[in-house]
C-alpha cells in the first residue's frame, strides 16, 4: 500500500527517537493473523498492490527481549507502538517497563472488528515492534508457514550452513 509506505518513510517519526522515521525500521507485529494479512487474504482493498494471496506470506518470529538486548548492545534504536505505526496518531515507547501499555488482549484476539467490538481493539491489534534499519538473521527463532508446500520451499531456501531457524506449518496463523 504505497500511501502507507510513503507516510512511514517521509512523514511519521518516532517520538522516542526524534528524526527516526517509521519507514527506516524493520516492523514486526506482535501476533499472527494481522489485519494487514487479512487485507491480503481479502485481496479487495483499492490501495493494495500485492495480489498473490496469503499462502506465500511467512511469519518470522524472534524473542522480543533478546532483540532489544541485541539492539542496545549494537547501538540500534528500537521502539514499540501501541497501535498502527502507519497512522498519524500512534504512540511509541522504548522502555521495556512500559510493555504493559500494549493492549495484549487486542493483540491476541482473532475478532478485531464487527458488531460489538470496540474500535480500540482494532487499533491495539496493530501494535508493532520496530528495529532501526535491519534485523539480524541470527535472532530469528522460528518461521511459520501456511502449508506443507511452503514448508518445503522455506526449508530448502535456508542456508545449508549457519543459522537455520525452526520452520513450522501453522495454518491457524492465517485466514
Amino acid at each position: 500500500m504505497n500511501g502507507i509506505k510513503q507516510r512511514r518513510l517521509n512523514e511519521l517519526t518516532l517520538t522516542t527517537h526524534p528524526g527516526l522515521y517509521v519507514g527506516d525500521c524493520v516492523p514486526f507485529y506482535f501476533c499472527p493473523r494481522s489485519i494487514m494479512l487479512y487485507l491480503i487474504y481479502q485481496a479487495n482493498h483499492i490501495e493494495l498492490d500485492y495480489h498473490g494471496g496469503q499462502e506465500p506470506i511467512v511469519h518470522i518470529e524472534a524473542d522480543l527481549r533478546d532483540s532489544v538486548a541485541w539492539a542496545e548492545k549494537n547501538d540500534k534504536r528500537w521502539a514499540f507502538t501501541l497501535s498502527n505505526a502507519g497512522a498519524y496518531y500512534f504512540e511509541d515507547r522504548c522502555d521495556m517497563a512500559q510493555l504493559d501499555e500494549v493492549k495484549w488482549d487486542a493483540v491476541q484476539t482473532d475478532r478485531w472488528s464487527g458488531r460489538g467490538v470496540a474500535p480500540s481493539v482494532k487499533e491495539g491489534k496493530q501494535a508493532e515492534f520496530l528495529m532501526e534499519h535491519d534485523f539480524p538473521w541470527h535472532l530469528v527463532e522460528r518461521i511459520c508457514v501456511y502449508s506443507k508446500r511452503l514448508y518445503s520451499q522455506v526449508v530448502n531456501a535456508l542456508p545449508a550452513h549457519g543459522h537455520r531457524p525452526k520452520v513450522e506449518v501453522k495454518p491457524d496463523w492465517y485466514y
